[in-house]
């Protein structure tokens, strides 16, 4: 059992038969931003490590690996001057009640990610939803009163987001595109598009919680809401 960590000592430590601890540094906010970033890039990290383990990957690779996660602070650093952009969009929905948000592969989780943070700041409703599962259902909610987050980078399932896209477009629906720099195709079909730096498809989640924290930052603070300490959220809980 593995766990990881930021807070050295922390009972999850202690516990577990190992840990990796992520060295952050103190997250005062409720909600988790700079934690789950580095969380990521810790399992990066142990899935590098076990792939060089297990003969799957070289010393080339590894090097080439951590070297392009080396360039992630910069790219950070671009994707955080997006921030009066964003907080443009935000001021134009941040009156709605329900978000979807959108993503294919391993982008699913941060569209996850990108709901959570916004239903936990600022009390809207948001569901991270595969898009490949969005005729099942969710389509049927599709209309001008429920934005749509689509995570659309060029990380292998771009152009079937780009068709999930055309399709809430087709139903009147709100677009907030996450895009790659320089995708004209897809920002085009898009109301509203923040564009992230290139990267390594691998390392697109790193990028892409960026925005979407952002966004619900602005959301939230638009509504009056206080997204330090949102409502009946602890830092800590009691797990029975």
């Amino acid at each position: 059992q593995l766990t990881i960590c930021n807070t050295p000592g922390a009972q999850t430590t202690r516990v577990a038969d190992g840990f990796v601890l992520t060295h952050c540094g103190p997250e005062v906010a409720v909600a988790s931003t700079k934690t789950l970033t580095a969380s990521i890039t810790a399992l990066y990290l142990l899935a590098i490590r076990i792939a060089a383990v297990r003969g799957v990957i070289g010393q080339a690779q590894v090097a080439e690996l951590v070297g392009e996660l080396a360039h992630m602070p910069g790219l950070i650093g671009d994707t955080l001057k997006l921030d009066d952009r964003i907080g443009r969009i935000a001021s134009t929905v941040a009156q709605h009640r329900n978000f979807l948000f959108l993503a294919r592969g391993i982008e699913f989780p941060m569209a996850m990610e990108g709901a959570l943070k916004l239903k936990e700041v600022s009390y809207i409703h948001a569901e991270g939803y595969p898009a490949g599962e969005m005729k099942h259902g969710p389509i049927a909610l599709i209309d001008r009163e429920m934005p749509v987050v689509a995570i659309a980078l060029d990380d292998g399932s771009r152009d079937k987001m780009l068709s999930n896209i055309e399709q809430v477009r087709a139903r009147d629906g709100i677009v907030i595109g996450i895009v790659t720099e320089g995708d004209a195709e897809i920002a085009a079909k898009c109301e509203h598009v923040i564009e992230l730096p290139h990267t390594t498809p691998l390392l697109y989640p790193l990028l892409s919680a960026v925005p979407m924290q952002l966004l619900s930052y602005h959301i939230a603070v638009r509504r009056g809401c206080d997204v330090d300490q949102p409502r009946n959220l602890a830092k800590t809980v009691t797990v029975e």
